[in-house]
């Protein structure tokens, strides 16, 4: 007798980082499934490229308003599969929503034909879709980051290819699942799976890459991209610092310290993750860092009252964990945590870390973590500078300082996309968010990222008033 066996596809396990729970055993996408999701969105493209930009902008709307209804329950995933505290997760939502009609003025800005007219010339310049745009998200964000590379994708008038993060599948089918039934079939799909799955993505008949997540990735992103010269736009990591003169408002400045080293459990791309502080004042910053710290107490994210929760995963919390280790190893001082509690969890308590050493991968390699990095410096705008500018990073940084023309000049020497004074950084609607150096390639957010979407096309005739 002859038996035919099945070869079961492969699965990963979506994980509750509070309590190493399974949520869900999810399907990965094989890689020849890869190819045929990116064939059929190589077949359906232009013909969305074609329709109206008005009339795709009200798809989209339908899609985002379906999404939208759905947001208790994609508030309360995010929580589970990424640990996100519940007021964040539908802050995440809100946020988004809030700002959909400014988002779309933007790409009617964006997309619509511009015209020139010089002397006998008329020239129109035409926004073309690339093709298909594989979309390759982060865990940290896991709705609002996706959504920052598919909405502009397809309002440009590309196909896209969604693969969630593996820590948040199912924040990413429900992407999918409310923008399908509102879209020509096959316009935006999606594909399950780990690292192996993206990098198949990324090696597909994909016209371009949308990617948020690590340096090392977009690394990796680039070099595959490159036999077949893929568009990309690519928002990486940070090391981001924060510089805090002799003249600064310290309870000001220690609250931007501690709030965004520690909000999302230090996991955002963003995070203040090095603190220099002018000497003259640093024993009394370091003890109005360590009050509010303290503050910032961890559990699961559906606990009222707790600031933070788990970390993603307990490899990530390793990973902190270790640069702390190997700080302190080097002669920092411990001002308080720094210790894995018991527990199935990944949660990891609010640090506060002083005196790091400069070869400390503290201060040198991104951390994403609940750390509070203090360095004392001489308080001089040189050295503000130097310091600042001391990473490969460029993706945002923080001057704090009673002398504004001070900041100011500081700023402007600093090589970041994002800088805030006195404040944390926050930018006018309409502004890229924008990665230097090796914090990103390209734009996202704005008419010149939502531009990264598209190519320019000028078409010339006869100017008809000549």
């Amino acid at each position: 007798m002859n038996t035919t066996l099945k070869t079961q596809p492969a699965t990963f396990e979506d994980i509750d980082p509070a309590t190493g729970e399974v949520i869900a055993t999810v399907e990965i996408t094989s890689a020849a499934n890869v190819e045929a999701t990116v064939a059929r969105a190589q077949a359906v493209w232009a013909c969305w490229a074609a329709t109206p930009l008005e009339e795709r902008l009200e798809m989209l709307k339908k899609g985002c308003a379906a999404m939208y209804a759905r947001k208790d329950e994609m508030a309360q995933m995010i929580v589970r599969e990424m640990g996100k505290v519940l007021p964040d997760a539908e802050g995440e939502i809100e946020m988004w929503w809030g700002s959909l009609d400014g988002s779309f003025d933007e790409y009617r800005q964006a997309f619509a034909p511009e015209v020139t007219l010089f002397k006998r010339h008329r020239t129109t310049r035409y926004r073309d879709a690339h093709g298909v745009v594989a979309a390759v998200a982060p865990w940290n964000f896991p709705m609002r980051m996706p959504i920052g590379i598919v909405m502009p994708a397809l309002a440009a008038g590309n196909a896209v290819v969604l693969k969630p993060t593996e820590h948040a599948p199912m924040v990413g089918a429900m992407i999918v699942e409310s923008f399908a039934p509102h879209l020509p079939k096959d316009v935006i799909q999606l594909v399950q799976g780990e690292g192996a799955t993206g990098a198949a993505l990324v090696a597909s008949n994909v016209d371009m890459v949308g990617f948020v997540g690590s340096r090392a990735t977009g690394s990796a992103i680039m070099a595959a991209s490159a036999p077949t010269l893929k568009r990309m736009v690519l928002e990486l990591g940070g090391k981001d610092p924060l510089i805090v003169l002799a003249d600064a408002d310290l309870d000001a400045a220690a609250k931007c310290a501690v709030t965004h080293a520690l909000r999302n459990t230090g996991q955002v791309c963003c995070s203040v993750e090095r603190v220099y502080v002018a000497d003259s004042v640093a024993d009394a910053f370091e003890a109005k860092v360590v009050e509010l710290a303290a503050k910032w107490t961890h559990g699961s994210g559906f606990e009222e009252g707790v600031r933070m929760g788990p970390m993603v995963s307990k490899g990530q919390r390793a990973k902190c964990h270790a640069q702390v280790e190997d700080a302190v190893a080097k002669g920092a001082r411990l001002l308080m945590g720094g210790e894995i509690p018991a527990g199935d969890g990944a949660f990891y308590p609010a640090t506060v870390v002083a005196d790091i050493p400069a070869d400390s991968t503290l201060l040198t390699e991104e951390t994403f973590g609940p750390v509070v990095c203090l360095y004392r410096f001489d308080g001089s705008e040189e050295e503000s500078v130097r310091l600042g500018n001391d990473s490969i990073y460029g993706l945002a940084a923080n001057v704090y300082s009673s002398d504004e023309d001070k900041a100011v000049r500081i700023a402007k020497q600093l090589r970041f996309g994002q800088i805030g004074i006195n404040r944390y950084i926050s930018s006018a609607p309409g502004s890229p968010w924008v990665g230097a150096r090796q914090s990103g390639h390209g734009y996202l957010g704005g008419i010149e990222g939502h531009r990264q979407f598209s190519s320019p096309k000028s078409v010339t005739d006869t100017n008809p008033d000549a």
